[in-house]
């Protein structure tokens, strides 16, 4: 019966939101390959071979609301929506590949506060540095946004404010 049940919602939250698309789904797919060049075959294999891409809120992330956002997970049914902002505002592979990264530590079970230290401790493995992001809308939200999640990531150098991981 809770199989039934689990089943029943993973099919809802399906039937409630729209498909990515095949342009979109290319997108996703050369940011996927920038995981994979990087090192991080892991979190590409979850994002790659066990998430299901949706452009639209299901009735869940209606319900549960959430922030200016580039995606959503739900976890544990393994449901990625890329909202327009994925496209849209970040700057190329790279920049989306930081963005897939982080999802993919929530379809991994991580919270907020971990999936965003997580990125940060990775992001120059990634190849998604101060020096070449550092102007662009994702990388600033990001920042601002671990580090009020994750403070101690930016208490290094004389001052004791700046980036630990940079």
């Amino acid at each position: 019966m809770t199989s039934v049940l689990l089943f029943g919602f993973y099919l809802s939250l399906l039937m409630t939101s729209n498909d990515l698309g095949f342009e979109k789904r290319e997108v996703v797919q050369r940011a996927i390959a920038v995981l994979e060049e990087k090192g991080f075959s892991k979190e590409a294999f979850v994002i790659k071979h066990l998430a299901t891409y949706r452009s639209t809120d299901n009735w869940w992330n209606n319900y549960v609301g959430h922030r200016d956002a580039y995606a959503a997970t739900n976890f544990p049914f393994e449901v990625l929506t890329l909202y327009p902002e994925f496209f849209e505002v970040s700057v190329d592979d790279e920049e989306r590949a930081a963005i897939l990264l982080h999802e993919a530590y929530h379809l991994l079970g991580y919270g907020e506060e971990a999936a965003l230290e997580a990125v940060w401790r990775n992001k120059q493995a990634l190849g998604w540095t101060v020096a070449k992001y550092s102007e662009s809308k994702v990388w600033k939200n990001t920042r601002e946004l671990t580090m009020s999640q994750v403070p101690q990531l930016f208490r290094c150098g004389d001052d004791g404010k700046s980036d630990c991981f940079q």
